[in-house]
């Protein structure tokens, strides 16, 4: 699985409430890990729940050794509000696999 393979999957797990997936392909180095699985794992679910997952467009994508970028758009709606995003998405191979390590917004 390429990075942009990864991000496109974590995406899907974030409209299908599929927490245990997005936690399993963070990083636990990253910045987006958190310690409390329980905690985190309601809030992967609260942000799915109250979410409608509207487009995906991939912008960029570069990987040069256990590195990789993803720069996406995410079209998403919050109760009738415009919640949508660009984000540049940072990648780490771990153990031969890739894993979510952080974001900027951009």
């Amino acid at each position: 699985m390429t990075p942009e393979h990864l991000m496109r999957a974590r995406y899907a797990a974030f409209a299908q409430g599929l927490a245990s997936f997005v936690m399993e392909t963070t990083s636990p180095a990253g910045a987006a890990f958190e310690t409390d699985a329980s905690a985190w794992q309601r809030s992967i679910q609260a942000f799915s729940d109250q979410t409608r997952f509207v487009g995906l467009e991939v912008l960029a994508v570069s990987e040069a050794g256990a590195e990789g970028q993803v720069e996406f758009r995410a079209t998403l709606d919050q109760g009738g509000r415009d919640a949508s995003f660009t984000e540049r998405s940072r990648f780490v191979r771990v153990d031969g696999r890739w894993l979510y390590d952080s974001g900027t917004i951009l």
